[in-house]
C-alpha cells in the first residue's frame, strides 16, 4: 500500500508507521490524518500483526504538530469537524486491539504530544521534546490533549503544560509519567522493537482483553471494573490459547499461540 505521507512496514508480527513529511517535521496535515487512518486499519485487519510501532522520519521530530497553514484557514464549523476527525483517529489507534508503542524522536508537539499519548506506551529518545504549545496560536488542544495529559500526569501538570504551553524535555516528561522509557537517540528503535517483541510474545487475545479491561475500566466505578475485569478473564479460560498456554507451562515446551 503506497502513501504519501507515511511509510507503513510490516515485519510480522510487527508493523511500523512512519510519518514521513520530513520538510515539515513531520506535521499532521489533513492528507495525512485520512493516510494515518488507513494504515492503521491495514494492521488492524492483518492478523499477524500483533504490535504496531508509531514514529516520524528523520532526527529531528516525531510529529511537531498540526500543519499550521491548514489551521490557519478554519472558521468555527472547520475546527470542530477538524478536531472529531483527529479525534477518532486518535481514539482508533487507543482501541486498535493490539498494543501500539509510540517511538518519539525529537519533536512531539501539539498532535504530536496527542498522537504519543493515544499510544498504549511511548519510549522516547533522550533529545525528545513533548509538549502542548497550542494557547501560543490561540486554540486549545483539540486531539485529545486536555483529556488525555491529565489521566497521564494529573491534573495540576497537566494544566501547567497546557497552560503555558512549555516544552517539556525527555527525562521531565519521564519524571511525571508523560513517557514510559527515555533511551539514547540511536538506540530508539532497537528499543521500541525489543519491547514489542516482548509484547507480541504473549498470547494476542490476552493482550486484546488486558487492553479492552484497562481502557473500559478507567471510566467506571472500582467495583464494576473489577466486574469487567472477571468478564474478560472468564473468557480468556474458554480460549484455546488459555489451554494451549497452561499446557505448554507444565509441559515445559515452547507455545504456538492460535489467536482464539
Amino acid at each position: 500500500m503506497a502513501f504519501e505521507n507515511l511509510i507503513l512496514e510490516k515485519r510480522a508480527p510487527l508493523a511500523v508507521i512512519t510519518l514521513s513529511r520530513p520538510r515539515v517535521l513531520n506535521a499532521l496535515s489533513a492528507a495525512t490524518l485520512a493516510e494515518l487512518a488507513e494504515a492503521v486499519e491495514d494492521v488492524a485487519a492483518d492478523e499477524s500483526i500483533r504490535v504496531l510501532i508509531v514514529t516520524g522520519a528523520g532526527p529531528k521530530a516525531f510529529v511537531a504538530g498540526a500543519d499550521i497553514a491548514e489551521l490557519a484557514t478554519l472558521d468555527a464549523a472547520g475546527g470542530l469537524a477538524y478536531a472529531e476527525r483527529g479525534q477518532a483517529v486518535f481514539r482508533r489507534i487507543e482501541t486498535l486491539g493490539k498494543p501500539v508503542i509510540a517511538a518519539i524522536n525529537g519533536f512531539a508537539l501539539g498532535g504530536g504530544c496527542e498522537l504519543a499519548m493515544a499510544c498504549t506506551l511511548r519510549i522516547a529518545s533522550d533529545a525528545a521534546r513533548l509538549g502542548q504549545p497550542e494557547v501560543k496560536l490561540g486554540v486549545i488542544a483539540g486531539f485529545g490533549g486536555t483529556q488525555r495529559l491529565p489521566r497521564l500526569v494529573g491534573r495540576g501538570a497537566a494544566l501547567k503544560i497546557l497552560l503555558t504551553g512549555g516544552i517539556v524535555p525527555a527525562e521531565e516528561a519521564l519524571r511525571i509519567g508523560l513517557v514510559d522509557e527515555v533511551v539514547p537517540a540511536d538506540a530508539l528503535m532497537t528499543r521500541a522493537e525489543t519491547l514489542a517483541l516482548e509484547i507480541a510474545g504473549n498470547a494476542p487475545l490476552a493482550l486484546q482483553r488486558t487492553l479492552a479491561a484497562v481502557d473500559k475500566g478507567l471510566d467506571l466505578s472500582l467495583e464494576d471494573a473489577l466486574a469487567e475485569e472477571a468478564r474478560h478473564f472468564g473468557h480468556c479460560c474458554g480460549t484455546e490459547d488459555k489451554a494451549e498456554g497452561t499446557a505448554a507451562f507444565l509441559e515445559k515446551r515452547a507455545v504456538e499461540w492460535k489467536g482464539f
